[in-house]
């Protein structure tokens, strides 16, 4: 059984690339050989659509790569606990993006983590692991300008963000680089007050 093919897990910018190129090809040896019909074809759907590739191609975000190879059990872990934030994050950042300067660039601004005239901190790769018997999505962002202080000053509004059920944990491997570990925070639910 086939599974589905998601729009951002290939490249857009190369099929459109691809296949205006031929359609424009096919009208440059069509008009030279007085095949008009093909000569049409060719300059009116092929030059639009290799333009529409180009543009594509110009505003185009690769996905982030993964740093590590996710095990097994990381994975049972993830569909057993994953929040739909944690989900469609993971989702966001491994797929081909148009029109975006950076993964999760919103984010960072609504967080106060991209002050105004200063270089967002840059998505460059992510891992996805076990913390505590939890399941943790860990984005590793190159921060070479905003300073590991005030990534810590802003834990709480990145979990409030990114939750609920969901905890973070900041840490530094390196001087310029910044790991957010976002957890799963399997909480028990409080039972409601019994009336007597």
């Amino acid at each position: 059984m086939l599974g589905r093919i998601k729009l951002g897990q290939f490249n857009l910018s190369l099929v459109l690339l691809a296949v205006g190129g031929v359609l424009t090809i096919v009208g440059f040896v069509a008009y030279f050989q007085d095949n008009s019909t093909l000569n049409l074809v060719g300059f009116f759907y092929g030059i639009p659509v290799l333009l529409g590739g180009l543009a594509l191609r110009a505003a185009e975000l690769e996905p982030a790569p993964y740093t590590r190879p996710t095990s097994p059990e990381v994975l049972k872990l993830r569909e057993e606990q994953a929040t739909p934030t944690q989900n469609q994050v993971r989702q966001d950042v491994t797929r081909y993006r148009y029109g975006q300067e950076a993964h999760l660039d919103v984010a960072l601004q609504k967080l106060g983590l991209s002050p105004s005239g200063q270089e967002c901190p840059e998505l460059s790769g992510l891992h996805e692991a076990e913390v505590d018997g939890n399941y943790a999505l860990v984005l590793e962002f190159d921060s070479s300008t905003l300073p590991f202080s005030t990534w810590v000053e802003k834990k709480a509004k990145i979990e409030s963000f990114f939750g609920p059920s969901v905890r973070a944990e900041l840490s530094q491997p390196t001087e310029d680089q910044v790991n957010l570990a976002l957890i799963t925070s399997l909480e028990p639910a409080i039972p409601a007050p019994v009336e007597a």
